[in-house]
């Protein structure tokens, strides 16, 4: 499995900055604006981020995110932050650049997104899918109500034994990138059981709601959100579209496009502020805000509730990431659509029952 975060390297990186400066890149009050997102809500809940390898810097650089944005403090000294191994525990696995990126970028999403939540950081061993897969089922033995999984693959006949192993969790919300190389279907966003999280670009307009959006990705495939017809997954019931016959990706969609990216605070091995994109932004983006709306029903796939509530979600219209037979699975229209499934959030409606 490979994480799915795409860093900017046209522009320079900053440890700190001066007095009135601001990182590049969209910022916590942006997202809110964008989305229509409360300013409050979250209290109590938990939202846990699946990586493999270690961060040693994730608390400390979290700490300066939320500094430089007013948010309020989350550490482990005041229960808010908690990072453990694969098994529970404090046996970190070997540090990792790359994934610390991914880390950084998770963490930072997810207070973007609910600055009240609770943030648990749980890091696989390696990047295969049985240790991730660990990772997610620890994370719901500590009682997280919402998972947030960044990577992927390509698809497998094995992966609905993978399903069943690690993503069938009745009660919790699931979400996973969608990939980052344009039309194609990965795994685990494939699987029937999480929420596919697919990517657009947001840009500031004089529009009334202030952004608008497009999928990211061209038509000449590329950099871009996943998304397609799973060959081996079965349909869940509440998707509807008529020429995919199993598991349609993605279900809903976020900022992605690191062109229109998003401000990340990363010191290991990295020079501070930066700005990231992938759909690997807005896995944990859309797992905070299933957690602004509240805790799932205890037996419910939380994958389905979009889809009984789609007005409340901002339809991309205009855009596509890549070729294929089947027009929706690539390109954005009315509705329905592979790149960004029903759309991005418009509030937190779509995403309780």
């Amino acid at each position: 499995m490979a994480c799915q975060s795409v860093e900017r390297t046209d522009i320079a990186q900053h440890k700190s900055l001066g007095r009135n400066d601001t990182p590049q890149g969209f910022g916590p009050s942006d997202l809110a604006a964008a989305y229509n997102l409360p300013k409050d809500g979250g209290k109590g809940q938990t939202v846990a981020i699946v990586d493999a390898n270690d961060d040693p810097n994730a608390e400390k650089d979290l700490a300066a995110y939320r500094s430089q944005y007013n948010l309020p403090e989350c550490s482990t000294g005041n229960g808010c932050f908690k990072k453990i191994d694969q098994d529970g525990g404090s046996n970190y696995p070997t540090p990792d650049a790359g994934w610390a990126g991914e880390i950084s970028l998770d963490v930072d999403m997810v207070s973007a997104a609910c600055p009240q939540c609770n943030i648990l950081l749980v890091e696989a061993k390696s990047a295969s899918m049985d240790d991730l897969g660990a990772a997610v089922n620890q994370a719901v033995k500590q009682g997280a109500k919402f998972v947030s999984n960044s990577y992927g693959g390509s698809e497998g006949s094995d992966d609905t034994t993978a399903d069943d192993q690690y993503f069938k969790h009745p009660g919790v919300a699931i979400t996973v990138s969608s990939g980052d190389s344009g039309y194609g279907v990965e795994y685990p966003a494939a699987s029937q059981y999480v929420t596919a999280v697919g990517g657009t670009s947001l840009k500031k307009d004089s529009s009334t709601r202030g952004y608008s959006e497009t999928v990211w990705g061209t038509s000449a495939g590329g950099d871009g959100a996943g998304s397609g017809c799973s060959q081996y997954e079965a349909k869940p019931s509440w998707q509807k579209d008529t020429d995919c016959a199993k598991r349609a990706v993605a279900d809903v969609a976020s900022v992605a496009d690191p062109a229109t990216g998003l401000a990340v605070y990363d010191t290991y091995q990295a020079s501070g502020w930066n700005v990231y994109g992938g759909t690997s932004a807005a896995a944990p983006f859309i797992a905070g805000v299933y957690a602004l709306a509240g805790a799932p029903g205890s037996g419910d796939t939380p994958a389905s509730y979009p889809y009984s509530h789609p007005d409340q979600l901002n339809d991309v219209t205009s855009g596509s990431n890549g070729s294929c037979d089947v027009a929706y699975l690539c390109q954005a229209g009315k509705g329905y659509d592979g790149p960004t499934g029903l759309g991005t959030p418009n509030g937190t409606g779509a995403f309780t029952k």
